[in-house]
Formats: C-alpha cells, structure tokens, sequence
C-alpha cells in the first residue's frame, strides 16, 4: 500500500511524502512528485524513517531501577493511567497546578498533537512552559519591525529574484526543499552570496562566501545600510509610503562606516562595499534569514537590523523578493480553543507567537535546569512530551540533577527509547505520524495539509491527545475541549473569515491532502509596510569571557533533526559515526592540538571531550560542533549541552546556544605523550 502524508518535523518544508506500507508497517519513505514544495523527493534523513520506527516503544511502562538507570516493567494502559492520575491529583490538592509542568515542544509540527494536549494544563492551572528555545528572538524581533510572519512565495522566486542573500542559515542542510528555487535563480543570472561563521554546504553551493565573526550582524547590516545612503541606492519613494523611523536608523546606520565594522565583523571594508553596490543595483533582492543570528544575547536587534536591508532596497514592491525567516503568520487558523487558549487571558486567536496568561506562573523552556532544581515552590510533576530535554535544553548537569529528584514524578510520552525517557517514571508509548490525523501548516511554504491515519498504531501506541483525554475523565475535568477528537479540532481551527483560507475546508483537505492558502497575486505581503525603523537596532557583539577565547556554534547536522534520527546508526555513520569539533588550523596550532586528537572543551558551565577536527571551515576564533548527537555516540557520552548556559536573547527570551564561550585543550592521559602519529 502506498499513501501520501505530511513530515511532521520541525523544518521549514513540511514536505509531502509517500509512504509504502507493508503489512500495515512503515516500509519506505518518498517525496510525493505532486507537492509543488516537495517536488518528489525527499531530505537525507527522512528517506531512512522507516528506521526509526523500528526501535520504537510499543507498551506502557513503570520504572523499578533507579532514576536514569532505563530499567521498566510493563503495565498496562488503565494500571498507569490510574496511577499517573491518582499521583497527579494528590500534588494539586496539596500543591496547587503551580506543581506540574508539561515539557514539550516541536517533535511533531502537527497542530492537534504538538498543542492540544496543553488544553489538560491550563485546565488545571499547571504553571505555562514559554516556548522559547527556538523561534521567539526571531519572532519578537520580526513583529516588531513587519508585524505577521510573512515572506515572498518560494515558487516566485526563479523568475523575479536578481540576487540571493543567504544570511546565517545553511539552507542546503536546514530548508532542502528551498534549493530548487534557488538553482532556478541561479540559473537565470542570480548572484547568490552567503554569510555564515563557518563553511558548510550552503557556502560551498554560493557564489561567494562571507565568513562574519559570530554575533556581529547588525554591525554588518548598518555597514552596508551606511553605504546604500551614502551612495544614493535606497529607495526613498518606497520608504516615504511605507516606513516610519527611518531617519533615526539612518542615524545610526552613519556611526557605522565600512571600515568599522570591518573591524568587528571580519569582513573585509571592499567586500561591505561591493555588497551593498550588488545589492542596490539589484534591488529585486531574496534576503533568506535563519534562527541561528538569533542566538545571541543581541540576536533580537540583529536580526532586526538584517531584516530591514531589503527594505532600504525597495525589494517588497517586486514577487519573490524581501525577506524571509518564516511564512507561519499567514496561516490565519482560529487558535482560540487550541491547547485550551481559551482558558488563559493573553491569547491572540490566530498569530503563532502566543503570549500566555500573565497569571500562571511561566517558566522558561531555557531555563529547566534552574526550574528543577533551584524553584520555590518546587516542580513536583512533569510531563514530558514531543521532546528530549536532556539532550536539548540547556545546562545539562542541571537537567540531569533536576530529573533525578526522587521527589519529581516524571511521565514521559515517546516514541522510542531517549536519554530523557530513562529518567521516567512511567513512559508512554507514542504513535508515528501515519498513525493518527493532524492538521499542518508551515514555516517555509504556503501549503496547508491534513494527515489521515495509514495504519493502526503498533503494539498499544496512543496519540498524546488521548493520554490526556483519558487522564481529564480520571481527573473528573468538565472543560468540552479537552475531549475534542482531531476532527473537531482541525475543524474549530479551520473556523475563520480570513481571505487566505477562504473555501479550505476539511473535507477538501481530507480529498487533496494539501491545499495551498489563497494569497492575492502577485503576492506583495508588505508593499505597503507598514515598516518600523525605530527604535534603531543596536549592536550587541557576542563577546569571549576570560579563559574562555573561543566562540562554539553548535549548527544543525545535515543528517539529524535536533535529536531526531539520533538512534538510526546508518544516519550517524553517514555523519561520521561521532560528533567531532572542527577548529581553525590556526587556533589548533597555538594549542598544540592535532587533526583527530582527541580534546577537552570547557566552558563556564561544563566540560566535554571530543575529537578534534583542523579544518579551516570555520574563522579564527570560533569553533563548531554540527548536530545535537545522542549521548551515547559522544567519547565521553556526553551531549553539548553540557557546555552551554541559560542566558537569554534580548528579545523574546530566547536561547543563546551560539554564544558560548570556550577554551580547547588537548586530552593528556597520565603517561601518554601523543607523538606525530599517535592522533
């Protein structure tokens, strides 16, 4: 049996695939050829899911060795569902909803299962997780300048973009199904220039690269916006109509002439100028941002001050050209009763950077570790769902020392067996995307998409809806949503009177699968502006600390998904069956470390041990470690995380894990004195 289904991972493509099923099994994944989008085929690592599923959890189990030990029995669904509720029930009776925290976040990108099961906590009063891990420095920093995420349509930009600007995103690894359109360009004369600290496909793929000093790009942005006023190539009609605050931003763009911010960002003065004059005379320009700018503590103005280049360029007026770091603000959906918004003052119905209830006590996603182990009144129960906090958030030890309380009740729902899910006492088994019904939109398109379930769940796999239904009736909850099927759901969401959604019904999705939102053509989102200049950017350089000289970047792998795919040993061979450290040959040197020596990394956090790789891949001063590997592929089975700390970005309380400061040192073992070919 083939069937089509949408990916349910946390990238921008949200593709539309086949799947072959055999047996009722997961057999073979394909890019579906009718995707306009996915154009058949399908990234690296999706092509081995059917691998993944392999080693998946297919029964209800309860802990019986000691925190992180992995050791369960086997229970049944209504033995720990009754015991979960009875202990859940005991802790908000003596300790109020404060108590329990849900941990979550993107593991699957379908709506119902992704939110819906936060309707349980508010309904209980549970203490609100801020989802800020990834997204919320880029989308603060967006809606301050534009308002809605929205960008130029990807299939308008081989015929209309005339220059190419990848800025802080390996688009090639992160956003494949971008790179069509981009050869398409190419192809017809585009320039396409990338900037990025460090080499990877996508600088390999551009015409030309620019290695920035990680944590400087606003400095660059006033830069080049300093040489487009100077010489004459803004577009003042397009700013007169469209933006406000501009003379202010010009201001400052002025205290940045060339040559300084050649001095902090690396670049070269010439290469500032010729830029900015490509850029000018190009004007149709697609300005490409990622969330990796972003994650600094001045990511927020950064990103800020990146953005606005295209509007000095006029660029919004032409299809295909502007910026683009997420297309979600179109997807008008009625989110009112999603997750149980409706239950918290705060809520805005449709836009997708929600703001929770003042009211409940917020923790932020950042900060687990401190929320763990430091908060008063404690953390007593905590859910853990559509993520792997052990590996992913911040401060490690601290999470780790957090999750081993033996006074911290911990259910976690999964699909298969992860570093956090030993720390459970009870652990869910969880269904596969093609194993029950969502709605999804997406962050690099304009495609809506309805899942319809392909196979019955393995072994006595349940959605996460459905754990948290049937824990509502053991809880006595009267809230109606919260018994919501997936049906009722995606049908409240698709309740709205916005033009993009006009005509999309269920039963339409149900019958084609994907349908593509009804967006006025050309489609111009901000032509118009409104455009904020003001407040100015400001320019918060990403500092080293002393003792610790370095700056690590820990950019996505081209085979892993955050931790997703970290189990499929095929994936992690192909990256090269370990997480390795590349360092520049000259910061190498001057530590007398050599290509394949095996290094501690410190920080002001942790310590970790890897093998060093001398490569000239990223600039002086900067180290990077690709990809958030499973502990176990580590030498010293520790994840990066064990290096990087809690400190938040300027806007949007987001994740700083690109601003790490770091020291290398060779691993000496006592006896041992590597020789020329000991590496």
């Amino acid at each position: 049996m083939k069937a089509r289904a949408t990916c349910p991972l946390d990238c921008p493509d949200a593709c539309s695939l086949l799947l072959t099923l055999e047996g009722g099994r997961l057999a073979r994944v394909e890019g579906d050829p009718r995707h306009p989008i996915t154009r058949g085929f399908a990234c690296a690592k999706t092509y081995r899911y059917p691998e993944r599923v392999k080693e998946r959890l297919r029964h209800p189990l309860r802990r019986v060795g000691r925190k992180g030990e992995g050791r369960f029995e086997r229970v049944s669904w209504e033995e720990a569902l009754d015991e979960i509720a009875d202990r859940l029930k005991a802790v908000l009776d003596t300790h109020g909803g404060e108590a329990v925290l849900p941990y979550h976040y993107a593991g699957t990108m379908g709506l119902i299962e992704n939110q819906h099961p936060l309707a349980f906590f508010r309904a209980i009063g549970a203490s609100e997780l801020l989802e800020t891990i990834c997204a919320t420095a880029g989308a603060a920093a967006w809606e301050m300048t534009y308002g809605p995420r929205l960008a130029p349509d990807p299939e308008d930009i081989p015929e209309n973009a005339r220059y190419i600007l990848l800025w802080g995103i390996n688009s090639l690894t992160t956003n494949s199904h971008l790179t069509p359109f981009l050869k398409e360009a190419k192809a017809r004369g585009a320039k396409v220039v990338h900037i990025d600290p460090y080499e990877n496909r996508t600088s390999r793929f551009a015409h030309l690269h620019l290695k920035i000093r990680p944590g400087t790009d606003a400095a660059l942005a006033y830069a080049l916006a300093h040489v487009l006023f100077r010489e004459g190539l803004v577009d003042w009609a397009y700013l007169e109509e469209a933006a406000t605050g501009v003379e202010a931003f010009r201001e400052e763009a002025e205290a940045w002439p060339p040559e300084r911010a050649s001095a902090l960002t690396g670049i070269e003065k010439e290469a500032i100028e010729a830029l900015a004059r490509e850029l000018g005379e190009a004007k149709r320009v697609f300005l490409r941002v990622g969330y990796g700018m972003t994650r600094h503590p001045g990511g927020g103005n950064a990103l800020r001050a990146v953005i606005l280049l295209p509007a000095l360029l006029g660029a919004w007026r032409y299809p295909g050209s502007g910026a683009m770091l997420s297309t979600s603000g179109a997807f008008f959906l009625n989110k009112r009763h999603l997750g149980g918004r409706h239950l918290l003052e705060g809520g805005h119905p449709h836009e997708g950077y929600f703001r929770p209830n003042p009211k409940a006590r917020a923790i932020n996603m950042n900060q687990l570790g401190t929320a763990l182990t430091e908060l008063d009144p404690p953390i007593r129960v905590l859910f853990v769902f559509n993520s792997n906090p052990l590996v992913v958030a911040p401060s490690t030890g601290k999470v780790r020392a957090g999750l081993a309380r033996e006074d911290l009740f911990t259910v976690v729902l999964e699909q298969v067996m992860t570093e956090t899910a030993h720390y459970a006492d009870f652990l869910l088994p969880a269904t596969f995307f093609h194993e029950h019904p969502d709605l999804y939109t997406s962050y690099g398109h304009y495609y809506l998409s309805w899942n319809e379930p392909l196979a019955e769940p393995e072994g006595e796999a349940k959605p996460n809806t459905w754990v948290f239904r049937e824990l509502a009736k053991r809880l006595g909850l009267k809230e109606p949503t919260l018994y919501w099927e997936a049906e009722e759901v995606a049908r409240s969401l698709l309740a709205t009177d916005h033009p993009y959604l006009e005509g999309i019904t269920l039963e339409r999705l149900k019958a084609e699968g994907f349908l593509k939102l009804n967006l006025p053509k050309p489609f111009l989102p901000f032509a118009q502006g409104p455009v904020r200049f003001s407040p100015p950017p400001e320019v918060i350089p990403t500092e080293p600390r002393p003792g610790y000289p370095l700056i690590l970047l820990t950019p996505p792998a081209h085979r892993f998904l955050n931790t997703t795919y970290g189990n499929v040993e095929a994936l992690v061979a192909a990256e090269g069956g370990e997480p390795v450290l590349l360092i520049h040959p000259l910061d190498a040197e001057a530590r007398g470390i050599r290509d394949g020596m095996l290094v501690h990394i410190h920080s002001p956090w942790g310590r970790i041990t890897r093998k060093a790789r001398v490569s000239e891949a990223p600039r002086p001063g900067v180290v990077v470690l690709e990809g958030t590997w499973w502990e176990k592929w580590a030498p010293d089975s520790k994840g990066v995380n064990h290096l990087t700390g809690e400190g938040l970005t300027d806007l949007g309380g987001g994740s700083t894990f690109h601003s790490t400061p770091v020291e290398v040192e060779p691993l000496r073992l006592a006896g041992f004195a590597p020789g020329p070919q000991s590496c």
